[in-house]
């Protein structure tokens, strides 16, 4: 496997547009468990490894456990996330899989437990590592 185009040095200016919004992400107040947690689960739903490596690496610096982690494609069924949490990975879940729609249900449970503001930063957060994973899985970018 090799990575086929190198999009940050082919088009820098588009790519440091992208890492605008990662850079605005990185200074909201989103919690970097919050963070974590979308960049994962978008991750291993649309199968970046990639990202998977990278997100999974920086939350265990961060202090996320191994079992969180490890748990985190069946967080339905387990009891180690907490409503905040399952209400953000729902709908990090949906918006991933954005041709499904976002269900109203879904969505009103989230602006239940968030404010408005960090409700509109978790879909930013959804969106942009979308994105990134787009990137990651069109261009081939192989993990460290």
């Amino acid at each position: 496997m090799q990575t086929r185009i190198k999009i940050d040095k082919i088009e820098p200016a588009g790519y440091r547009a992208i890492l605008g919004l990662e850079k605005f992400i990185e200074s909201t107040s989103l919690t970097r468990t919050h963070k974590d947690l979308i960049k994962i689960r978008s991750s291993q739903i649309n199968g970046c490894a990639f990202c998977i490596n990278m997100h999974t690496l920086d939350a265990r610096k961060a202090g996320e456990t191994e079992q969180r982690i490890y748990g985190l494609n069946a967080w339905r069924d387990t009891p180690f996330f907490s409503e905040e949490e399952r209400a953000i990975l729902a709908l990090t879940e949906e918006v991933t899989l954005i041709s499904n729609h976002v269900k109203d249900e879904t969505y009103e449970q989230a602006a239940k437990l968030l404010d408005e503001t960090y409700l509109a930063q978790v879909i930013l957060a959804i969106i942009t590592i979308n994105t990134w994973n787009r990137i990651g899985i069109t261009t081939n970018l192989i993990p460290a």
